[in-house]
């Protein structure tokens, strides 16, 4: 946007300087010409008068030793013609030039010029005529040939005075209209910048007071309060799901105490509803554990650090291991040979891995297999974990991490929710991303992207 505006101003600029300096040029060109025009006139018309009693008497002497004067002294040729445009007297060569046009001009009883306008590039002589008249007839002419140089040198001058003038402005506009621009877009770049950190995870960013027009200052002023008022809200709820979380756990413990404890008390044929009620307190309890993971992982600021993401991959499969013995599912790592250091928040990764190779057991079922690969992709280590379970289709995945949903053919099936939501969150945290993606012929595969740490590791190497 800046360039745009930098380009506009400059355009116009050029078109005003154009304005100026184009009539400014013609009009010095003009008055150059009319001056170096007038005074040859003024000089033939002083011939002519010589001239006039002189063709008439026939004496021509004393005109001719006037011209040659006149052109020693000047350089300019001068000559003059009688009726049948035969030369009288001259005084200087004039080969090659074509006066007909002006001496008949002149015969005609005008005074003639040509060029009517003299320019730099133009290396003709200028040939001025006028009329020599006797009692009111015209008895010839005169014609000055005189050179353009010193006219075409003066105008030059003053064209590059003009153009170095327009240029030394053309170049300070630049710089104003950069400051102008900087100036002018300096909240819209400050109001980029906050949204970017606001969007990155960074909810304190704000947009600096005071820059730019005043239009933009109130367009930040809004900004900013926007911002604080959209943070409070989202702080309130993460605060008040946290709160209740919290506060609904211990009045869930005492009542599944309670209801365990009316197991004795009841008869045999209400046992069975005496165990499903307790599977649904359990079942209330671990939504509150999954909404107070989640209100926390929201909340958590803490700032990435370097974590070896292949020990990482392999201490968490080696906790889950003995649940899927238990479950008999084939739990297993595909771990790089050197370390692979990413960068993320504090603990977060290990509980986002957590969640997904919770979610892959839980669906892989008996028999089935959940691998854990570490791998690197340029700028990014790449974290996938894979499971044949009955997988979800395209769109099932871009519905998966929203809270509580859950794909249709899986509500039988014991959770919440929340687990890839849980894990979406943690990973976004770090600065990363969550993918989810189905496998054929049967599966899903969830890929954690993380940016790949640039400082040193143990060892001296560099990843």
């Amino acid at each position: 946007m800046r360039r745009r505006l930098v380009t506009t101003y400059l355009l116009l600029l050029c078109l005003v300087l154009l304005a100026l300096e184009v009539p400014l040029g013609l009009v010095m060109s003009g008055r150059t010409t009319q001056a170096l025009i007038a005074d040859r006139l003024a000089d033939a018309t002083r011939f002519a008068a010589l001239a006039a009693p002189a063709m008439r008497g026939g004496e021509l002497e004393p005109v001719a030793a006037e011209l040659g004067r006149y052109h020693d002294l000047y350089g300019i040729v001068v000559i003059v013609v009688d009726q049948n445009r035969r030369v009288v007297t001259a005084a200087g060569p004039h080969p090659g030039i074509d006066t007909d046009p002006v001496v008949r001009g002149a015969l005609a009883g005008r005074q003639v010029s040509s060029p009517a306008n003299v320019w730099p590039w133009q290396e003709v002589p200028l040939l001025v005529a006028v009329p020599v008249y006797e009692g009111g007839a015209v008895l010839g002419g005169v014609l000055t040939v005189s050179s353009t140089e010193r006219a075409r040198g003066s105008m030059l001058f003053a064209w590059v005075v003009l153009g170095v003038v327009g240029l030394v402005a053309l170049i300070g506009s630049v710089v104003a209209a950069v400051r102008l621009a900087q100036w002018v877009l300096r909240p819209v770049l400050s109001l980029d910048t906050a949204v970017h950190e606001i969007n990155a995870g960074d909810s304190t960013a704000r947009v600096p007071h005071a820059l730019g027009p005043p239009e933009l200052r109130r367009l930040t002023t809004s900004f900013n309060e926007m911002a604080d008022t959209v943070t409070d809200a989202l702080e309130r709820q993460r605060l008040f799901v946290a709160h209740a979380s919290h506060q609904l756990r211990n009045p869930l413990t005492v009542l599944r105490l309670r209801v365990e404890g009316l197991g004795d008390m009841l008869p045999s044929d209400a046992r069975a509803e005496h165990h499903l009620a307790l599977e649904e307190s359990d079942r209330l309890a671990r939504v509150l554990d999954s909404l107070l993971a989640l209100a926390r992982a929201e909340w958590d600021g803490r700032p990435p650090v370097a974590v070896d993401a292949g020990a990482l991959v392999a201490a968490r499969v080696e906790a889950w291991l003995p649940l899927a013995v238990q479950r008999g599912v084939s739990l297993t790592a595909a771990l790089p040979e050197t370390p692979v250091w990413a960068e993320a928040a504090d603990t977060a990764v290990d509980q986002a891995l957590d969640a997904l190779i919770d979610n892959g057991l839980k669906f892989a079922g008996a028999g089935g297999h959940v691998v854990v690969s570490v791998g690197t992709v340029p700028g990014r280590v790449v974290v996938t974990v894979r499971d044949d379970g009955p997988g979800m289709t395209a769109a099932e995945c871009r519905l998966a991490t929203r809270r509580f949903w859950r794909a249709p053919n899986t509500q039988n099936v014991d959770g919440a929710g929340l687990g890839l939501s849980i894990a979406t969150v943690l990973v976004e945290a770090s600065g990363g991303s969550l993918t989810l993606a189905p496998l054929r012929p049967r599966g899903l595969e969830a890929r954690v992207r993380l940016r790949l740490h640039r400082a040193e590791v143990p060892g001296g190497a560099r990843v």
